[in-house]
């Protein structure tokens, strides 16, 4: 799918991954931006993604309680403990 100023939908929209967390260079940034912000489709992808991204982000912000954290590192060193008795 191509927009009227001729640019790939597609190829927009592999790189909004990117572009949402600042991989790519600048031009290329601007280059998305200026697409985003004339195509709707492109700016509903775009908006969704960055919802998305910021719910994940602030999801995996809280930090896990000491004891569940506890028996993770422990399940974690029992199967390195049975990995290395097969060996």
């Amino acid at each position: 799918m191509s927009c009227d100023d001729g640019t790939d939908c597609e190829q927009v929209l592999e790189g909004l991954y990117l572009f949402l967390d600042r991989e790519i260079d600048d031009a290329s940034c601007e280059e998305i931006q200026a697409h985003v912000d004339s195509c709707s489709d492109c700016l509903s992808a775009y908006d969704l993604e960055r919802l998305v991204k910021t719910l994940v982000s602030r999801s995996c912000s809280e930090v896990a309680p000491q004891p569940l954290r506890d028996k993770v590192l422990y399940s974690i060193r029992t199967v390195q403990v049975q990995i290395t008795e097969q060996r």
